[in-house]
């Protein structure tokens, strides 16, 4: 099982994300945090990435598919894979389609949370994250119980360098020019848009309703 989670940056990708995989019981990847945990750990990939995404640009197809590459080969995906975000281009949706018929990972499943241009920057604006369980808050809409500590661990929680304005517009410009086609791409599978301007619950709600076929998921 394979399922892709589309939508731009702010559009709560990441929360639904850790629910989907937790009712499935499918390893969850996230290109992203993969690059940003890399620089964390200051590799050469990561130090060579960090300032391409800190700028709001995409890294290459090339490292991004070897990233993936090297995570499907661990262990934990023998349920099925849950990507986050992945993958960003056409050239990366066909080397995505080549893999999962090469190894007869299907069926695959498209999730795509679309919200207007002017929702996202108001919630970008007001995000922070965790650096060490990477769990990531809203001051409006979602803040964390005690000022701005993480609920979890109690860390202090940070702003991304590539959640400032200026690197908010230029994220959803490439988002708009390179992303938004693969949606056009997956369009007559087993596609799904699912209106991401209201709140995480109703979301949840949604998606319980399209997986629950699949997982046979407990009605909440």
């Amino acid at each position: 099982m394979i399922i892709l989670l589309f939508g731009p940056p702010g559009s709560g990708k990441g929360t639904q994300a850790r629910r989907i995989a937790e009712w499935l019981k499918v390893a969850p990847i996230s290109t992203g945090e993969m690059l940003r945990e890399e620089y964390q750990a200051g590799t050469e990939l990561g130090l060579s990435t960090h300032l391409i995404i800190s700028t709001g640009a995409l890294v290459s197809d090339d490292v991004v598919n070897q990233l993936l590459l090297q995570r499907f080969d661990q262990p934990d995906g023998q349920g099925g894979f849950l990507l986050d975000g992945y993958p960003r281009t056409l050239q990366q949706a066909v080397f995505l389609d080549n893999l999962v018929a090469e190894r007869g990972l299907g069926p695959m499943l498209i999730l795509h949370l679309d919200v207007p241009a002017e929702v996202l920057i108001r919630r970008i604006e007001a995000r922070r994250y965790c650096p060490v369980c990477h769990r990531t808050y809203n001051l409006r809409s979602r803040p964390p119980k005690h000022d701005t500590l993480c609920d979890d661990d109690g860390t202090p929680l940070i702003e991304r360098r590539d959640d400032s304005a200026a690197v908010i517009a230029e994220r959803l410009r490439a988002y708009e020019q390179m992303t938004r086609p693969i949606v056009d791409y997956y369009a007559d599978r087993n596609y799904h848009r699912i209106d991401g301007n209201r709140p995480p619950a109703e979301i949840t709600a949604e998606l319980a309703s399209i997986l629950q076929p699949l997982a046979m998921l407990p009605q909440e």
